[in-house]
């Protein structure tokens, strides 16, 4: 079938015929598959764009562009064909005649193998594939050298040898091909003797004429030519090697006795080629004969041959007569006169004589300086080796000479090793490199990426750049899991789309061109594998520019040199290869050049004031932490601190960040002083003081450093932990680690090589950029680590340092003196004196744009400075230039996102930089900016993958440069609607994840004061500008196109939704929230916006009719638009409360805040408005089945929804009010995460008291002022559930509002409060048989009171109280939480109680339950982020005093500062204060493993502690303060008995 390709036109070929196409260019299998699931055949392939096979089948833009790039050459191809073969149509019609005449007279009749009719069996692949693959440009190769027999050597499929030749200069073989594709599939006999045939007639053909030669099988020659080109290396099957050695056994039978041996000398046994073919699992060779006629043989001779041929009619071979050969040009012909050629037999033989003669005196091989030349390869043509720069090594098996040799690898940066010995864990180079290297062992298949997971995920998953990942590609022979070597052939067929998936993600995903080497060390034989690994690195890395061979061996590096020459000329090849160098001599060089000297070692302090030794491996598997040793940067060679120490200091200065060779050059006095600013003594002073021993001292300490964007805070906490190095044990938390895993990592550092745990050096931890809840987290895992390793109380085991930007510094550092400390743009006179007197120093060495930060910093950021230096800056620069739209988009990103940058390899991609010669590549990219943009940008590397990437020098730089370069007439939209369309930076694969982060920040990202920002904002920064400054209209167009460009994502869909109801626009908004909510249906964060559409909308309706009379008729759209609001905001509650991971309480306070707003719409119709009538009306509506008439009508939609409107609004208070009661609100405010949410409630207590007494306001009908006069007679004519809401008016409506009443007590009106509700409920509750809910609310307004006046007339006996509980449901699973709590707090026993044991039981059975309702209520969120609150604790007193409510135990610290209140909260000092002894019971127990346990009852209680680490950690008899939560009692200050 597909041989027809040839004469097919595109159109009419099927799925397989494109498929085969598709491998002859190249493309990957995995491709291919998907075109054909997606039935792509002739047509389609016709019509196919590069968009189309990126988006629809998720090919890379590589693949993607060879395809359409190929199939539009193939196309002008057989347009091209086409033409020439109607011309030779025309032609052939003239000459047929004359072809078939010359067949007649040459006599001979055919044999088999040259018939193809004979046996159409023999039609090999190689004819299938032919039409395809002809269309294609091969690449030239050359052929095996001559007479080199033996060598590894290989041929690649489709590459083409030079055409044949005739005589050049009798030494330099003459070539001949022959394609032996048909006969290679004939039998024994058939075969040889067509082998036989060509071999004798070329090798006579060569020895008469005194000429080598060789003559090639497998490889096309032009006779059969259809769809191959002349010379192309095709190969032939070889099953049995001997069937070609022995065919050259017709010498005997063919040439006379006399002539034979001779011809058995000159020609040479058949050599077998390998070819390579990527996409072939079978073995093909090529079989060359070589024909060496020395002089010494052939001297005096001319040779005659009787050729043998295979005839079909008698089936045996026989003879042709006899005839003397000679090379003619390309060709072997039969000598015409032989009289003539006899004669000059003498002159050849000189000829060949002089010319063996001349070869021999050939000049001495020249010898090249390889050591110049691997040290220009290793180093990319610089001084040293670069500390950032990864390579990655493939390697085979290991001599163990070459073992020894190996120290320039330990110390340069190997991102992963390619091993394709089974045994080098065991016995080979893994092994050895494990004895000083942490590594992660792998196979190819781990570096298949999961679904789902992203590029940053997978990283992290295979611990890549954080330790050697270490492939073994052919196995290991150690290890029990089913991984062993496999054969060559085994392995392409099992392994090769293992191995193309591993290349590719390493070279397309991972690492940007350039910022790697890949190092061929050729240590022992070169098989197959290796060669398909140089092709996949070399198509990946598109080139050979970073590719380096070194092999000692020559034979070894012949294979490799042969396969690597069919894809970049021979110069290259030999440019990038070292060959000849021993792997001692290797080793010596390149450590001459490594930064830093070999096997360099660390040190670290430790408790007894010595040092340990930090080995290298150890310190690599706690890779969360860059640790600081005591001789950190010791190790730098002296060589490198004389080229690079001006280059460091300077780039320093000119806006980097510090790094520890800028304190050490500095401290060893290479440079001058790094600055000591006034906040680097205040930290030490902090410091210091958490050092002296005492035995209060927590054992985990913070110091916060809160800093102004770009001041150096950064610089001041790693000088604080440059100079305690010594003292202290000091590390840098890298980012993107868990807090879990720093920790375990933070607790391997203090306890390194340390004897007693006990006794070890603090652990300085610096903790840059992160958010409070990154190091409450922090903070909490080294806090139960200490716990569990029972360490004794009052020693200091972590400092954590925190450095975080802030714009309010000082403010921050005044709410906690004790813990903060602020540096900002600001500068003492101290300061300005030391930042003058370094500046004078530094102008000296450098100009001053050269060290453009610390100048603006000596300036103190002053605003007119730093906009005079900008305009003084931008002179003369190109508005339209590439550079200059880079330097909009770096400013734009600068401003607007903290930290943000764009990767080096983006900002190529973007000025379409194609550099060729990348070893160079830094220096390119840094030539090809402008001026301005080389003094304005820094260049970073990321801090673990070391991948360049660029920034603006200081956020306020880049805020001017943004204004000034834009000046009155451009916009920021505009700016940022470019780059939103600059798809070569969105689609560029490297550093992807981080550009599109800082892409969707920069539209998404809201102000936080808690993040560090200036304030807190509804959007983004960036929209906020637009919208106010630009118009609302380009803000909205802003978030449609990121809409776009971010796949239609549900979040820029809300955030769309909730800017533009912002001007009213509510259709459209809610178009905006019903797109957000399809996409993300079950997300209550989106369902909530789609609510607040409708709540806004709603309002604003409202508005429209304020001051107009209110009829059923012109509210009923308001109505409408305030009932789907709450229908939005129920579904959002049902989102929420499944949602195991977050706690999103918004739609319960937004459907209370609907539906306040909707009951005062509804009481203010002009027929509801008589305050008596009216509203009496309007609540028999509201909560009965009637229908006023004048309603009826305009409101029928939705009557059931009004009615079941109180339901609804009492539903959402009783969630918050237990929410309220089980959890603190008094957390800082970036914990209170309602980021996401419309409406912020600041106050949630003091939110829940005021609606809940609207809620009651309206539906209980009943003006307040009345009942208050008139009590007695009203209160009788009002109904139970008038009752009920008039408590809720009141306060006493749920446990929340009612305890609320406790605090901020004011001149006795609370006493006044609870009395009345009391007075609402029945004089005697336990013959009314209250609701359960009715009842918790009695009983709690009556401890409310107690805890007041224990006088009041309506406060009833504890006994009573305790007797109504019986009318709790004796089943525990049916009872409310707050009644199980109320349980707790009523038959909490005191010491004389003789019904002691009973009321235990009681409390603990409550306990049970309440423990159950509480982990429910916590869903998946750890405690410390959602800390129970207590409301009451054990008094000293009895009776009703035997309970205090926590707002009398707060009042103790009333008169505190609010930092020192924190403090002695945070620290648990309240407890040790003499008026709490007095006020609370010190209640006894005992621990048992970390558990405490209550004195008295007869069951074990475990009392839960509300601090862990107070709890002692043997077993130990204690007593502690009681305190009464909605998850049961808790333990305070648990000390142990002496």
């Amino acid at each position: 079938m597909a041989e027809t390709h040839d004469n097919l036109p595109i159109e009419k070929w099927t799925e397989s015929h494109v498929s085969s196409w598709l491998r002859s260019i190249g493309v990957k299998e995995q491709y291919i598959k998907k075109l054909h699931e997606e039935e792509v055949d002739g047509q389609i392939l016709k019509e196919l764009s590069e968009d189309f096979l990126k988006k629809e089948t998720g090919m890379k833009s590589g693949p993607a562009l060879l395809i359409i790039k190929k199939r539009n050459e193939l196309v002008e191809s057989l347009k091209g064909r086409k033409v020439q073969k109607d011309n030779r149509a025309h032609q052939t019609s003239n000459s047929g005649k004359g072809s078939q005449n010359e067949q007649q007279a040459t006599g001979q009749e055919s044999t088999g193998a040259e018939i193809d009719e004979t046996h159409p069996e023999t039609k090999t692949q190689a004819d299938k594939d032919q039409p395809v693959t002809g269309l294609l440009t091969k690449r030239d190769c050359k052929p095996r050298p001559f007479g080199k027999e033996g060598i590894d050597f290989t041929y690649v499929k489709h590459s083409v040898l030079q055409p044949e030749s005739g005589v050049i200069d009798l030494i330099s073989p003459c070539h001949e091909y022959k394609s032996l594709s048909i006969a290679a599939k004939l039998d024994r006999t058939r075969l040889q003797a067509k082998f036989a045939k060509e071999v004798l007639k070329f090798g006579t053909g060569c020895m008469n004429i005194r000429s080598n030669g060789t003559i090639h099988f497998g490889v096309m020659d032009s006779r059969d030519d259809a769809g191959y080109v002349h010379g192309e290396i095709i190969g032939v099957p070889v099953t049995e090697k001997d069937i070609y050695v022995d065919a050259l056994d017709h010498i005997e039978r063919c040439f006379s006795s006399a002539d034979s041996e001779h011809v058995r000398q000159c020609i040479r046994p058949p050599q077998f080629i390998e070819v390579m073919d990527m996409n072939s699992t079978e073995k093909f060779y090529v079989v060359e004969v070589d024909i060496v006629p020395s002089v010494s043989i052939v001297r005096n001779r001319v040779y005659s041959v009787r050729l043998p041929n295979f005839k079909e009619k008698a089936n045996k071979v026989e003879h042709e007569k006899d005839t003397v050969y000679r090379r003619v040009g390309s060709k072997t012909e039969p000598v015409s006169d032989q009289n003539e050629f006899y004669q000059r037999v003498r002159d050849r033989d000189a000829q060949r004589e002089e010319a063996e003669h001349s070869h021999f005196l050939n000049a001495p091989d020249f010898c090249e300086d390889l050591g110049r030349k691997l040290t220009m390869l290793v180093t990319s043509g610089k001084k040293f080796i670069e500390k950032e720069k990864w390579y990655i090594l493939i390697t085979n098996k290991f001599q163990q000479d070459d073992l020894s040799s190996i120290d320039f690898l330990l110390n340069m940066k190997i991102f992963c090793v390619f091993d394709f010995d089974p045994d080098s864990k065991v016995s080979g180079f893994c092994g050895k490199y494990l004895q000083h290297h942490a590594a992660n062992l792998h196979f190819m298949q781990n570096y298949k990426i999961p679904s789902g997971m992203s590029i940053g995920d997978f990283v992290s998953h295979l611990h890549l750049f954080e330790q050697t990942s270490w492939i073994f590609c052919n196995g290991r022979n150690d290890y029990h899991g089913s991984e062993t070597p496999c054969d060559e052939m085994t392995w392409i067929k099992t392994k090769i789309t293992l191995l193309r998936e591993s290349v590719s993600l390493i070279c397309k995903q991972l690492l940007p061109k350039g910022a790697f080497s890949v190092i061929f060390l050729l240590t022992s034989p070169v098989e197959k594998p290796l060669l398909h690994i140089f092709y996949e690195f070399y198509t990946d890395m598109e080139g050979h520019e970073d590719i380096i061979c070194i092999s000692e061996c020559e034979e070894n590096y012949q294979k490799w040199k042969s396969f690597a020459e069919a894809y970049c000329d021979t110069a290259t090849v030999n440019r990038s290869s070292v060959v000849g160098m021993r792997m001692s001599h290797v080793n010596a060089t390149l450590q001459r050049i490594q930064p830093v000297t070999t096997r360099a070692t660390k040190h670290l302090s430790v408790f007894t004031k010595g040092e340990c030794l930090l080995e290298t491996r150890e310190e690599e598997r706690m890779y969360s932490l860059e640790i600081l040793s005591v001789d950190q940067c010791e190790e730098t060679s002296n060589d490198f601190i004389e080229a690079e120490k001006d280059h460091i200091e300077r780039h320093f200065y000119h806006g980097s960040k510090v790094s520890w060779l800028n304190f050490w050059l500095a401290e060893k006095k290479f440079v001058g002083d790094v600055i000591q600013r006034d906040a680097y003594r205040e930290v030490s002073e902090l410091l210091s003081g958490i050092l002296k021993r005492s035995a209060d001292q927590m054992p985990v300490n913070s110091i916060n450093i809160y800093h102004h964007p770009g001041s150096g805070g950064s610089t001041v906490a790693r000088q604080v932990l440059w100079n305690h190095r010594k003292d202290l044990r000091c590390a840098v938390v890298k980012p993107s680690y868990s807090a879990a895993v720093v920790s375990e990592h933070a607790v391997h550092l203090r306890e390194y090589e340390e004897k007693d745990l006990q006794k070890c050096l603090p652990v300085l931890l610096l903790v840059e950029d992160c958010d409070n809840e990154y190091l409450d987290d922090l903070r909490h895992e080294v806090e139960v680590a200490v716990n569990t390793k029972k360490i004794v109380q009052g020693t200091v085991c972590f400092i954590l340092l925190s450095c975080r930007r802030s714009h309010t510094p000082e403010k921050m550092c005044k709410e906690s003196p004790l813990q903060n400390v602020a540096v900002t743009h600001k500068l003492s006179e101290e300061e300005k004196r030391q930042f003058a007197g370094k500046r004078k120093k530094l102008e000296e060495h450098y100009q001053p744009e050269f060290i453009l930060t610390f100048v603006l910093m000596s300036e103190e950021f002053e605003p007119q400075y730093v906009k005079d230096f900008v305009e003084h800056l931008l002179q003369g620069i190109d508005h339209t230039s590439v550079v200059t739209r880079l330097i909009h988009y770096v400013a734009l990103l600068n401003t607007y996102v903290q930290n943000s940058f764009i990767s080096q390899s983006h900002c190529e991609a973007l000025l379409a930089l194609t550099i060729h010669l990348d070893r160079f590549r830094q220096h390119n990219f840094e030539r090809s900016l402008s001026e301005q943009a080389k003094l304005v940008f820094i260049h970073l590397r990321d801090e673990k993958t070391y991948i360049e990437s660029i920034r603006i020098i200081h956020p306020l730089v880049a805020k001017e440069i943004l204004q000034q370069l834009l000046g009155s007439q451009q916009q920021q939209s505009a700016v940022a609607m470019d780059l939103l369309h600059e798809d070569v930076l969105f689609e560029h694969r490297f550093g992807k994840e981080e550009y599109v982060k800082f892409l969707r920040a920069l539209f998404m990202r809201r102000c936080r004061i808690s993040k560090g920002d200036e304030s807190d904002s509804f959007f983004s920064p960036l929209i906020e500008h637009v919208r106010e400054n630009e118009s609302p209209d380009k803000a909205i167009e802003l978030l449609k196109e990121a809409y776009a460009r971010f796949n239609k994502d549900a979040f820029f869909a809300q955030q769309l939704a909730r800017l533009i109801y912002r001007y009213d626009r509510f259709e459209e908004a809610i178009q905006w929230a019903e797109i957000a909510a399809k996409k993300m249906p079950r997300n209550s964060y989106i369902l909530d916006t789609k609510g607040q559409v409708y709540r806004r909308w709603f309002l604003a309706k409202c508005k429209v009719i304020e001051n107009v009379t209110k009829t059923p008729e012109n509210t009923a759209d308001a109505i409408q638009t305030a009932l789907t609001a709450m229908e939005c905001f129920e579904a959002c509650e049902v989102a929420s409360v499944s949602d195991l991971d977050t706690v999103n309480n918004s739609g319960f306070f937004a459907a209370v805040e609907v539906g306040c707003n909707l009951l005062k719409l509804i009481f203010s119709l002009q027929m509801f408005s008589n305050k008596t009538v009216g509203r009496t009306e309007c609540l028999k509506y509201l909560v009965t089945d009637y229908i006023p008439e004048k309603v009826n009508k305009p409101w029928e939609c939705f009557h059931s929804k009004l009615k079941s409107l109180q339901v609804t609004m009492h539903g959402a208070l009783e969630w918050i009010s237990e929410d309220l009661s089980y959890f603190q609100t008094d957390i800082s405010a970036d914990e209170e995460e309602t980021a996401e949410t419309e409406m912020k409630i600041n106050n949630p207590k003091n939110w829940l008291v005021n609606k809940s007494s609207v809620y009651g306001k309206y539906f209980s009908g009943v003006p307040l002022n009345t009942v208050q006069q008139s009590r007695d007679s009203s209160t009788g004519t009002m109904t139970p559930f008038m009752k009920r809401m008039l408590i809720y008016r009141l306060g006493g409506g749920n446990i929340t509002t009612i305890f609320s009443l406790l605090h901020d007590q004011k001149d006795g009106d609370q006493i006044k409060v609870l009395e009345e509700i009391i007075s609402l409920y029945p004089s005697d509750p336990l013959k009314a048989r209250l609701e359960q809910m009715d009842l918790v609310n009695y009983i709690a307004s009556q401890i409310a009171l107690g805890c007041l006046s224990t006088q009041s007339s309506k406060l009833v006996a504890l006994q009573n109280l305790q007797n109504l509980c019986q009318q709790f449901p004796n089943d525990k699973r049916k009872c409310l939480s707050s009644a199980l709590f109320l349980l707790t707090l009523l038959f909490w026993p005191e010491d004389s109680d003789p019904d002691k044991e009973n009321k235990y039981e009681i409390v603990m059975a409550a306990v049970e339950y309440l423990k159950r309702s509480y982990w429910t209520k916590m869903k998946d969120i750890p405690q410390r982020k959602r800390r129970i609150y207590t409301h009451f604790f054990l008094s000293n007193g009895s009776g009703w005093d035997k309970i205090v409510h926590k707002s009398k135990v707060e009042s103790l610290t009333k008169l505190l500062s609010v930092s020192e209140k924190r403090m002695k909260w945070l620290r648990g000092e309240v407890w040790k204060m003499p008026e709490i002894a007095t006020l609370l019971k010190s209640v006894h127990g005992w621990t048992e493993d970390g558990t405490v346990f209550l004195l008295g009852p007869q069951k074990k209680f475990n009392i839960p502690a509300l601090n862990s680490a107070s709890v002692p950690y043997g077993n130990e008899n204690v007593t502690f303060y009681l305190g009464f939560t909605f998850r049961g009692p808790v333990a305070y200050n648990i000390t142990v008995i002496k």
